[in-house]
């Protein structure tokens, strides 16, 4: 359907703010003139307490959406959906780390087309609301800050430090122009771009820094554009991120006294609009914790008392969507905390973009203070339960290393950190030989928890436990000189918010066995999803047994169709699944709560068998098999588990 124009409804829904108009009225020779530039304007009436676009009082009511966790076919379901909900802007996050996977290597196609995603905005007549960083959290892997800046031990994130700005300066230098003709006054959709993000929450409370980026952002995008920041509810947090030139704002959830949030706003910005720049409809999740979620209609309250206030709002999330691959980050509260896949977040709109009793609820408040678009709200994408899929190819993943690593591995004394081996995601094996007999069980571990995240013991093949970051530190065991000691190490996601120092992957720290300091390391980087992308299934023996790491492939057919669904992995422990060569993601089915993936309907072939091929890397069940359901699993564990869907 053609939506109707965004503008006039944006602008007769200002008429009916309270605010006073920011029009000028000339009488002249017996005429009323308006008064109004012949060029597009967005900016702060600090008289009326407003923004003003072209002239005009206007107030956004936007929610926020993520490119980048969303299949590119699917952009313009979950964008119409959006616009239907009665939301005149989206907000959108830029992940540095997404477009630069190395210094000077840019990608912006595919999945991966932020010009195309603004652009797709534009059409459906929605104004954006941009959040280039270059730090978003966002729960995302490293709050989009790049892996490889880590390659300076030393450098300091997010300060001005001079290796940290001279790459932050590049970056922006590539991105900050690509942005500029899609500003509002040159044209485009983007009303304000935020600088930086909820910085008064990191240690550093550098100033510097923020002054240093403040005319970088001017320089590509020029004087006219409005610039903001965002920040929490606490005195330290609005002190440390906001600086004169930035428009302050704050955000804050439905649970809290919004007059005393205003307020805290009015302190750094006593003129000028009441913005909550992230109103959280609901929020995530971690693996081991419950699934998040909040009530339709509290979210539905806090909005309508907002909108009462006059305050412009972005409703964080409004669709979440999922954390393909190994792109979920993690945070740290007194310990490591990984993101599960979904980034479901309980929003108005599912991970699978599915209108929930949220949409609705906010639908019927934004309703009573502008104008509706006219029709229904799009339906949800067809779901199908492709049942039971066998995997009955079992391969060990020492097996194929020479596969997974091709090149020779690297010799070192000591084991060296993923950003040392200029490798970012996934897994790296590190290898030793047992030093002497070890005829008593000894202690296997890491000092000064120096296992990130996760490290899969093997000794001569077998399986013999798991090392994890801040709650497993040491595995006992025997074993014999010259015994093949294998440690594969995977990155969880680095930590994405708050005091997020350099969070360095792999093993940080030397592997000790009881006293005895073990050396003379061979390290073999795995590029595991180009292998499973372009050479799969591997031509090896299959293998036998259900313990440690290995592969499982499988494949089916569809009826006909590729409709959207969910892979169960019933007796499953932990690890990785790829569906025809694409990483959907990891699961933890004995943690939880999770216990389904997101399977795009786009991923499927109807007409060609399907791959399904699964990392288990602790234990796999005797039988094993995955099941496609048509519906979400998100609040379960393990001992849930059985043959049927329940």
């Amino acid at each position: 359907m053609s939506p109707p124009d965004a503008p006039s409804r944006a602008e007769a829904a200002a008429r009916d703010m309270g605010p006073g108009r920011c029009v000028r009225l000339l009488v002249l020779g017996g005429l009323l003139l308006q008064v109004t530039s012949a060029a597009r304007s967005f900016s702060i009436d600090y008289t009326n307490n407003c923004f003003c676009k072209d002239g005009v009082p206007f107030r956004y009511i936007s929610g926020s959406i993520h490119y980048f966790r969303i299949p590119p076919g699917y952009w313009k379901d979950r964008l119409l959906k959006m616009y239907m909900s009665g939301l005149n802007a989206v907000q959108v996050y830029v992940p540095w780390n997404y477009h630069e996977p190395l210094p000077g290597v840019y990608n912006f196609a595919g999945d991966r087309d932020l010009e195309g995603f603004l652009d797709l905005v534009a059409q459906l007549g929605l104004l954006v609301i941009l959040r280039p960083g270059p730090y978003i959290c966002a729960e995302w892997e490293m709050g989009g800050l790049p892996f490889w800046l880590l390659a300076k031990p030393d450098i300091v994130l997010r300060t001005t430090d001079p290796d940290f700005l001279q790459a932050v300066d590049t970056w922006l230098g590539v991105l900050l122009p690509k942005i500029k003709p899609r500003l509002y006054h040159n044209g485009g959709n983007i009303i304000s771009v935020q600088v930086e993000n909820e910085y008064g929450s990191y240690y550093a409370c550098d100033y510097d820094y923020l002054r240093h980026l403040l005319p970088v952002f001017r320089a590509h995008l020029g004087k006219e554009v409005l610039l903001f920041t965002t920040d929490g509810l606490k005195y330290p947090e609005l002190r440390c991120g906001t600086i004169q030139g930035l428009y302050a704002t704050v955000d804050f959830g439905p649970g809290v006294n919004m007059t005393q949030a205003f307020e805290l706003q009015r302190l750094y910005e006593p003129k000028g609009p009441l913005v909550n720049s992230e109103y959280y409809t609901g929020w995530l999740d971690y693996w081991g914790e419950p699934h998040s979620t909040s009530s339709a209609e509290e979210v539905a309250q806090g909005l309508q008392k907002m909108l009462e206030m006059g305050a412009n709002v972005n409703m964080y999330m409004f669709q979440g969507g999922t954390n393909f691959g190994y792109w979920s980050g993690a945070d740290y509260k007194k310990i490591y905390n990984p993101i599960t896949t979904s980034y479901d977040y309980d929003a108005p709109l599912s991970e699978a973009g599915d209108p929930t009793a949220k949409v609705y609820a906010i639908r019927t408040v934004i309703g009573k203070f502008q104008p509706l678009p006219a029709g229904p709200m799009p339906p949800s994408t067809p779901k199908f339960a492709y049942g039971y899929v066998s995997l009955p190819q079992r391969v060990s993943l020492l097996d194929i290393l020479g596969l997974l690593s091709p090149a020779q591995p690297i010799r070192t004394p000591f084991p060296l950190t993923f950003e040392a081996m200029s490798q970012a995601h996934g897994f790296i094996l590190y290898r030793t030989l047992l030093p002497h007999d070890i005829l008593e069980p000894a202690l296997l571990s890491v000092p000064n928890n120096g296992v990130h995240d996760l490290a899969y013991i093997l000794l001569n093949g077998q399986y013999k436990g798991t090392l994890e970051r801040d709650k497993v530190s040491g595995v006992k065991m025997t074993g014999q000189a010259g015994d093949i000691l294998d440690l594969l190490v995977e990155n969880m996601g680095r930590i994405n918010f708050g005091a997020n120092v350099s969070d360095f992957k792999g093993l940080i720290h030397n592997v000790t066995l009881d006293s005895t300091t073990l050396r003379d390391w061979l390290i073999y980087p795995l590029d595991i999803d180009s292998t499973v992308a372009h050479a799969w299934p591997p031509v090896a023996p299959t293998s036998r047994g259900t313990t440690g790491p290995a592969f499982y492939t499988g494949t089916f057919k569809t009826p006909g169709i590729n409709w959207d669904s969910y892979v169960k992995l019933p007796g499953w422990t932990k690890g990785q699944l790829w569906i025809n060569g694409f990483n959907l993601g990891r699961f933890w089915t004995v943690r939880g709560s999770q216990q389904t993936l997101f399977v795009p309907g786009l991923l499927l072939s109807s007409s060609a068998p399907n791959i399904i091929t699964v990392l288990e890397l602790q234990a796999a069940p005797e039988e094993p098999i995955v099941l496609f359901l048509d519906r979400p699993l998100f609040n379960r564990t393990r001992s849930s588990d059985t043959k049927d869907v329940g």
